[in-house]
């Protein structure tokens, strides 16, 4: 063989190798395996506001509003970690923290709209051009579908948001909501006058109607039929048991707490029925007057929203642990962003989206108490930065999805997670 036609070989092998290693995914590491987990569901506890790590789950030195002294509102106490301490008003959780991690360094660049960042903080990146990017929920929605096809894949338990919506997806990865614990998506209550005879004799009329019909090939109508024959399976019986929480033991509810603790209460129960990702909001201001959005006096009393957060957290942690659903099940908690160490005029506190805390909990995940490291005053990372789609890609990751894939908007490419690197220490 002469000398061009070997050196011709090597560069054809070498552009071989070079093409083999471009086309390897982002999520394989050198030993060419992907990091997934084993969760099957997603409890997503959102604090809308914005909650002050540093008064919560990134304790530092203590502070002083009257005097102008930056740091934090309250005391700090140990946990079941060595070495991770949280805020004095978290004792529940602090004993359970080896189920826990809060990644104390996610960061956006978003700080002074709560619109924006929480957008940013449901579809994983921010506003960009004409695409309407579909939510955490609703990607997981599409990916994994329901466990059961007699529960939604998506369930969101308070008001609808289009931040939390489907965006390109389209309507079939949409949510099924709900604003009252104890009663259910009302579009889904039967009337009393309407008896199971009866409504099997509707059904079977519309079959035959559709039996007539020519195929649509309009995806908007295919996906309103898809959704009008699902909310047809949930109005029955066996779904709308989920919400009967009267069935629970009476000192199991109380554990859990008020209106909060039900919706986690009834979060647990939807992740039996089969539901594959669960939205919890917790932004009832009544408790402090400002819910998380603790500017100037509503931070006087944020420490009863930090203790009801504590009540029904580590009671819902410790009832999928129960139920052998805590390895199945990633609980997490997200907030739009957090707050300085600084105090304002009014001995409260402003937004920072530099360094704040999200938890993860369960999920089969490896955890450690806390992961990445703050400077003094929690103000600064120094140690291990998680964007938010490196926090998506956790989430995905332990779901077993491929957060280096893309969906796509038409003929558009749009990568699930931005580009997003899951925290590999959380997966052994």
């Amino acid at each position: 063989m002469n000398s061009q036609a070997l050196n011709r070989r090597r560069f054809l092998a070498t552009g071989a190798a070079a093409a083999s290693m471009a086309a390897t995914p982002a999520w394989a590491s050198h030993e060419g395996q992907r990091i997934q987990g084993q969760a099957e569901h997603v409890i997503s506890i959102w604090l809308g506001g914005g909650m002050g790590q540093i008064d919560t789950f990134d304790p530092k030195r203590k502070g002083d509003p009257s005097k102008k002294k930056a740091g934090a509102y309250y005391d700090s106490i140990p946990t079941a970690v060595e070495g991770v301490e949280v805020c004095e008003h978290l004792p529940k959780v602090a004993s359970i923290m080896d189920r826990v991690t809060a990644v104390r360094t996610v960061n956006h660049s978003v700080i002074d709209e709560h619109a924006a960042a929480t957008n940013w903080m449901h579809v994983g990146r921010p506003v960009s051009g004409t695409v309407v990017y579909p939510s955490l929920g609703s990607i997981i929605a599409h990916e994994r579908g329901a466990v059961s096809e007699a529960a939604p894949p998506y369930v969101l338990i308070g008001y609808p948001n289009s931040s939390r919506g489907p965006g390109f997806l389209g309507a079939k990865d949409s949510y099924l909501y709900l604003t009252e614990t104890g009663r259910g998506p009302a579009g889904l209550s039967r009337p009393d006058a309407i008896t199971p005879g009866r409504q099997a004799r509707r059904e079977q009329y519309l079959k035959d109607l559709r039996g007539v019909q020519p195929e649509t090939k309009d995806a908007r109508l295919r996906d309103y039929e898809a959704a009008a024959e699902l909310s047809l399976r949930l109005s029955g019986p066996e779904f709308m048991k989920s919400f009967a929480l009267d069935n629970e033991p009476a000192e199991l509810r109380e554990s859990y707490g008020g209106e909060f603790g039900q919706r986690c209460l009834l979060s647990r129960r939807l992740v039996e029925r089969g539901v594959r990702f669960i939205e919890v909001s917790h932004n009832l201001n009544f408790l402090n007057g400002a819910g998380w959005d603790v500017h100037n006096r509503g931070i006087l009393d944020q420490h009863k929203l930090i203790r009801e957060m504590d009540d029904a957290v580590s009671t819902l942690i410790l009832d999928l642990e129960d139920h052998k659903l805590l390895d199945k099940t990633l609980v997490v908690i997200t907030t739009e962003f957090g707050r300085p160490p600084q105090f304002d005029g009014g001995g409260g506190r402003g937004h920072q989206g530099s360094a704040f805390t999200c938890v993860l909990a369960g999920g089969g995940l490896k955890h450690q108490g806390a992961y990445g490291e703050t400077n003094e005053l929690s103000q600064k990372i120094v140690k291990d930065p998680v964007s938010v789609p490196d926090f998506f890609a956790t989430i995905h990751a332990s779901l077993g999805i491929d957060y280096a894939k893309s969906l796509y908007d038409g003929d558009r490419p749009v990568p699930i997670t931005d580009g997003g690197i899951p925290i590999a220490k959380l997966f052994g």
